[in-house]
């Protein structure tokens, strides 16, 4: 079964009991480590319990395939519902993990024990990937995606943390927050709660204030990224691209944070060829540019040409595809693509 969007957290909270497998999947990697706890927490009289949840990984599935059958069938000795939660259920390496993952998947999913429950934790899954058509085909599965938060999202968030300890903000302080997390949700969780500790209850947060609490982390990362092979910055390219890989950022996730950001410059430039200015062309942009990144953006509206953009564009949609189908180092394609990007924008100065 595939979910929608919009039932996604309503799964969560009360899933169907006659779904006994669900892979959570998805390039936010915090929300997907969250969902999946909540899963198995609501399963479960204690997740902590080793006798009701066996935590295996896609290695030891690999190492003995029948394991995660085995596990779930497994009596728990102070009885109640049985458990298996699988981090890393589609990794890379070494080759033919994933593979050895999928066919346990489906041996379980034709007949799953009794009473038990398989929670999958898996990193972004194209629509392809034989796990992802495995529970979405699946009559006892269900494959749940784990997006980045949008700003409806990220205004959920700030409700839950910050509203519920009455604390406020100013229209530039959220701005800045709304561009600076979800792309994480375990980062954006703990950036909130250490803005709520910093500003206190029924505090207020200025812009000043979240400049100074809120890290280099999340969508701040990739934005650098973004706005330097849009502006043809190919120094600061290079640093942008390793810091966002040793934060773990994945060369996939990479390669779309600059296609969005071409994207929203093509959209100005749409604007401006219906008479807007540059200025008013990047000010009607949704979510709204951070006003400090305003005038690069400006200057990358005003630089690129239709042509060149799309080239662009096509030079990431293709090296997506290739980090997904060839045995190439994701990170090298990832690098010389965004390198090609630059220089196509440097083209234009």
């Amino acid at each position: 079964m595939k979910l929608k969007t919009t039932e996604i957290e309503a799964f969560v909270r009360k899933p169907d009991p006659a779904v006994r497998g669900i892979l959570v999947y998805g390039p936010d990697d915090g929300l997907v480590r969250e969902r999946a706890g909540r899963l198995v927490a609501g399963a479960v009289e204690d997740p902590a319990d080793p006798f009701l949840v066996a935590e295996l990984t896609g290695g030891d599935i690999a190492g003995d395939p029948a394991r995660l059958f085995d596990e779930a069938a497994a009596i728990p000795l102070t009885g109640g519902r049985r458990v298996v939660r699988l981090r890393d259920a589609n990794p890379s390496t070494p080759p033919g993990v994933a593979d050895a993952v999928a066919r346990a998947a489906k041996s379980f999913l034709a007949d799953p024990p009794a009473d038990s429950l398989v929670v999958l934790q898996a990193g972004d899954l194209g629509p392809r990937s034989a796990l992802r058509k495995l529970f979405e085909a699946a009559a006892a599965g269900v494959a749940l995606p784990c997006y980045r938060d949008d700003s409806e999202g990220l205004d959920r968030l700030f409700t839950e943390i910050l509203g519920s300890r009455g604390v406020t903000m100013s229209p530039d302080a959220r701005a800045y927050l709304s561009e600076n997390l979800g792309s994480d949700r375990g980062v954006t969780r703990a950036e909130l709660e250490k803005l709520a500790l910093y500003a206190g209850d029924s505090g207020r947060i200025e812009l000043a204030d979240a400049e100074a609490c809120v890290g280099d982390s999340g969508q701040r990362g990739l934005d650098r990224v973004a706005f330097a092979a849009g502006g043809g910055d190919q120094p600061a390219l290079d640093r942008e691209i390793a810091a966002c890989l040793g934060m773990g950022e994945s060369p996939v996730g990479i390669l779309r944070a600059a296609a969005r950001h071409l994207m929203r410059v093509h959209l100005a430039m749409t604007d401006m060829a219906s008479g807007a200015s540059a200025e008013q062309a990047v000010r009607k942009l949704q979510p709204p540019v951070f006003w400090k990144l305003a005038g690069e953006m400006t200057r990358q509206v005003q630089a690129w040409s239709p042509d060149y953009i799309a080239r662009a564009q096509e030079l990431l949609l293709e090296a997506e595809r290739r980090c997904k189908r060839t045995g190439m180092p994701d990170a090298a394609i990832c690098g010389r693509t965004l390198l090609q990007v630059a220089s196509l924008a440097r083209r234009r100065k």
